[in-house]
């Protein structure tokens, strides 16, 4: 069995590798890739803790998997949404470059 700490591990460098693309990266599809990354980085935390957790309970070992799966349904539904609104900026404005796309101004 492998130790949680080697898990926390990767999922702290894939959350850094993800946070760094929200950071650096320009690109509005590249953003919304690097976010999932980062929620995946959670989910793999999540469920680590959940197969190293002591089974008392009736639920106890499936907490960690019920929320990861609650989060891939999130996440899931903020692609789909986030992907529409690149969409139609890229149709309005012709770009997917984040510095180039000011809708918010007059």
């Amino acid at each position: 069995m492998v130790d949680l700490v080697y898990f926390q591990l990767l999922s702290a460098a894939l959350f850094v590798i993800g946070l760094y693309g929200v950071m650096a990266r320009r690109s509005a599809v590249l953003i919304v890739m690097s976010i999932e990354l980062m929620l995946n980085a959670v989910n793999i935390n999540l469920i680590a803790a959940a197969s190293h957790m002591d089974g008392t309970g009736k639920f106890a070992n499936f907490d960690g998997q019920l929320i990861a799966i609650f989060v891939i349904t999130v996440a899931a539904a903020e692609v789909g949404l986030a992907l529409a609104i690149i969409l139609r900026m890229f149709r309005n404005k012709s770009t997917v470059n984040v510095d180039e796309i000011n809708l918010m101004k007059w």
